[in-house]
This record gives C-alpha cells, sequence and structure tokens, in this order.
C-alpha cells in the first residue's frame, strides 16, 4: 500500500512545529536539520520559506506577540498599560523559552512594532510628552521580562533545613515553592499598581 503523501509545508506549519521543539528544549534544541527531519523533509526544504534560523525565530515571536493586548488604550492609559502588561506577560509565560528572543526589542517584526506602535501612541494621546512616554513603554517592558524571566518563589528550596537556626527571617521560605504561582502573580500585580500609582504622581508633576 503506498505511503500517504506528506502534508503541504508551508510557515504555519513551520512556525508550529519549531515553537513546539522550542517549547520543549529550549532555543539550543532547534536546529534547521532537526526541524526538517521533524517536519519529514529535507532542510533544504525549509529555506525556501526561511532563509535562515533567526528568521523563523523572529516570525515564531512575532507570531507570540500576536495575543498582546494593547485595545484597552482605547479607554485610558492606566487600563491600557495594566491590559498591556498582563497580557504580554501571559505571553510569555506560555513560552518561556522564546523570551530571549522576545527580549531584544521588535526589529522588523510588524506585530510587534504594531504593538509598540499602539502602547506609544495611547500615551501620547493622553497626554503623556513623547519621551516619557517612550520611557513609560520601556520600564512596562522590564517589569514583564523580570516576571517572564524566572520565578522569585521557585528560587528556594522546599527543605526546612537549609534555612532552620540559619537564616531567622527566612524561617518559612522552604514553603514558597508550594505556592509558587499564586505569590508570583500576586507579587507582579503588586509591582504593576505600585507602579501606576507611581506614574499617578509624575504625572501630575507633569501634566497641567
Amino acid at each position: 500500500m503506498p505511503r500517504p503523501p506528506a502534508p503541504l509545508l508551508s510557515r504555519e506549519r513551520i512556525r508550529s512545529r519549531a515553537l513546539a521543539l522550542v517549547d520543549a528544549d529550549g532555543l539550543t534544541g532547534l536546529s534547521m536539520r532537526r526541524l526538517a527531519a521533524e517536519l519529514g523533509v529535507q532542510a533544504p526544504s525549509l529555506y525556501s520559506h526561511y532563509k535562515t534560523k533567526d528568521e523563523l525565530l523572529q516570525d515564531i515571536a512575532d507570531g507570540i506577540m500576536e495575543a498582546v493586548d494593547t485595545s484597552a488604550f482605547a479607554l485610558d492609559w492606566r487600563s491600557g498599560l495594566r491590559t498591556w502588561a498582563r497580557s504580554y506577560r501571559a505571553a510569555l509565560a506560555a513560552h518561556p523559552n522564546m523570551v530571549p528572543v522576545l527580549a531584544t526589542g521588535p526589529a522588523r517584526r510588524e506585530v510587534s512594532l504594531a504593538r509598540a506602535d499602539a502602547v506609544h501612541g495611547g500615551l501620547v494621546a493622553a497626554g503623556w510628552p513623547p519621551r516619557y512616554a517612550t520611557m513609560i513603554g520601556a520600564s512596562t517592558k522590564y517589569l514583564v521580562l523580570g516576571a517572564a524571566i524566572s520565578s522569585f518563589s521557585r528560587g528556594f528550596e522546599d527543605d526546612v533545613q537549609v534555612y532552620v537556626d540559619r537564616y531567622p527571617h527566612l524561617t518559612q521560605a522552604h514553603r514558597l515553592r508550594e505556592h509558587a504561582d499564586q505569590i508570583d502573580a500576586d507579587s507582579f500585580e503588586l509591582a504593576l499598581d505600585a507602579f501606576l500609582t507611581g506614574l499617578d504622581a509624575l504625572r501630575a508633576t507633569l501634566v497641567p
């Protein structure tokens, strides 16, 4: 019985399988040769769609940014920043191994540039001076990337003996890993609230 033909190779199929490899094994786990084998094709077939591995990664990164929501800037700048930051963090949390690629900036990625344009435009339209709009966008990105790069709570051991008698202020640190997701989420919200409160105070000195 003849073998069924391989599924048609497309940019979407290439991106999907490449992202699955990165999610599973990190950026070092992705090579064009391995990707071709996973797709049941020869490596040269990939190069008719993507000239380099970096071009492929940039396209994957732009796809991840599709999930980032900047629509709330139509309501007000605080809602815009909060919604943007939360959705940005969620998008990175879904694909943490892609954070190094996304952290390099939008480059020429169309979706990423559209999101940056919406953020900057929303802040300027709300009365923020362009220079401050740029710095607010950058500061929010730093906050989000910091939350995405690692977990504070998972950085502690769950063995109480590591801390008992030696670190009197860390007697409950062994419990942090158990509640890591909630602690990390609440900590991000605390930082975001404090950031917005500080921006409110700053805005009062800049905008009549």
